[in-house]
């Protein structure tokens, strides 16, 4: 039986593949939205703009979005991964070219409407990729040294272009996300001892070559590795973010200060609180009950992911869904840890929560792919 014959068969047609929509994790999803409208309300001082606004328009065309994607078979986003991914590559080339600068960065496509932000089309179209990638290869072949060098040019070629802009949380990301994608296909452990033995490398490579001819990093990533690592540094500039980010955090204590009652961020001490650092903002206001219930939403979101790929009858739908599970944890996972002194600031924005059109509506759109292949995959009782 071949691949379209397999998702032929048994599957929903019209007004049923609206029923057979994964409506829990639908709900999730407006559910951290509707935290990120919250938010955004409160650091604007009580009001629907600048902010709320247009956020709340770019959910409701995401959702859209969501339901078109979804209701498109799961094997045509199998057979269009390769467009998606060139289409991306050429979206990068196209922000080398003519993109908008912004905070030190040639990141964004000025569309009209919004900035679009190509690496964030980037991080899905490469999953999709490598889903379609070793679906089709056979799994005798997973682990052999030519077979595991395709998927590693094919991370490592946008890798190096979202690099460049500079943006280093995004490349790690995509590398993040695209090695876990190969470690769910099977690829052998080893590989990945070697890549974190090169990981060290490099990292060692990196602080050798500050302040020579052949610095690997930008002046300003410096400082945020300075700042992470001893924020009181310079607590006045470098340190500025993570040390108010931590101030607002410490003051929310358990419960929290109260809605829109955040010292840190009614005053304007902490920085990007509509973006980058909006969770410091909820932990002020709500506390550490307010931040870990945000996170069990995430995560409730990350297990209805798991259960759809295994539900998947096919190794396509179980890598895709199973990749944008993976980039969707990597978003909160970096940004909550970045927030919190973790990790090195490397501008995440927290997901569905940050203020941000191209995020939001690439992962909205992503979500499509999700529940496409939780309303496609053959069903015994549609026989």
């Amino acid at each position: 039986m071949s691949y379209l014959e397999y998702h032929a068969k048994s599957t929903p047609t019209g007004l049923r593949k609206v029923l057979h929509l994964n409506w829990g994790l639908t709900l999730l999803l407006a559910t951290v939205s509707s935290v990120g409208f919250l938010m955004l309300y409160s650091v604007a001082g009580g009001s629907f703009s600048p902010w709320v606004e247009p956020q709340v328009k770019r959910f409701a065309l995401g959702l859209g979005v969501m339901f078109v994607v979804a209701m498109i078979p799961i094997w045509f986003w199998r057979n269009i991964s390769v467009v998606a991914y060139l289409g991306s590559l050429a979206l990068l080339v196209a922000v080398e070219l003519f993109g908008t600068v912004g905070m030190g960065a040639q990141r964004w496509i000025d569309i009209g409407f919004m900035r679009l932000q190509p690496s964030e089309v980037t991080k899905i179209a490469l999953v999709m990729l490598l889903a379609a990638y070793y679906d089709w290869l056979p799994a005798e072949k997973t682990s052999r040294p030519l077979w595991v060098l395709l998927p590693v040019a094919l991370i490592l070629i946008p890798t190096a272009l979202v690099l460049k802009q500079p943006d280093l949380g995004t490349s790690i990301l995509l590398m993040a996300a695209g090695g876990g994608v190969m470690f769910l296909a099977g690829v052998h452990w080893a590989y990945f001892v070697a890549v974190i033995a090169a990981g060290v490398g490099l990292v060692s490579a990196v602080f050798q070559s500050r302040g020579t001819d052949w610095q690997l990093l930008k002046d300003y990533q410096f400082r945020r590795i300075d700042t992470f690592l001893d924020p009181s540094q310079d607590p006045l500039g470098a340190g500025y973010h993570i040390t108010q980010s931590k101030i607002a955090l410490g003051s929310g204590g358990w419960s929290g200060r109260g809605f829109m009652q955040g010292t840190q961020s009614r005053l304007n001490f902490l920085p990007e609180k509509h973006t980058d650092f909006i969770f410091t903002t909820l932990a002020e206001e709500f506390g550490f009950i307010g931040g870990v219930t945000l996170l069990s939403i995430y995560m409730l979101i990350i297990v209805f992911c798991i259960a759809s790929a295994i539900a998947a009858k096919d190794r396509f739908s179980s890598l895709v869904i199973m990749g944008i599970a993976i980039t969707f944890f990597l978003f909160f996972a970096v940004n909550m840890s970045m927030v919190m002194g973790l990790a090195p600031v490397v501008g995440v924005p927290l997901p569905m929560v940050s203020y941000g059109g191209s995020a939001m509506l690439v992962l909205l759109g992503a979500f499509g792919i999700v529940q496409s292949a939780h309303i496609h995959r053959p069903r015994q009782a549609s026989r």
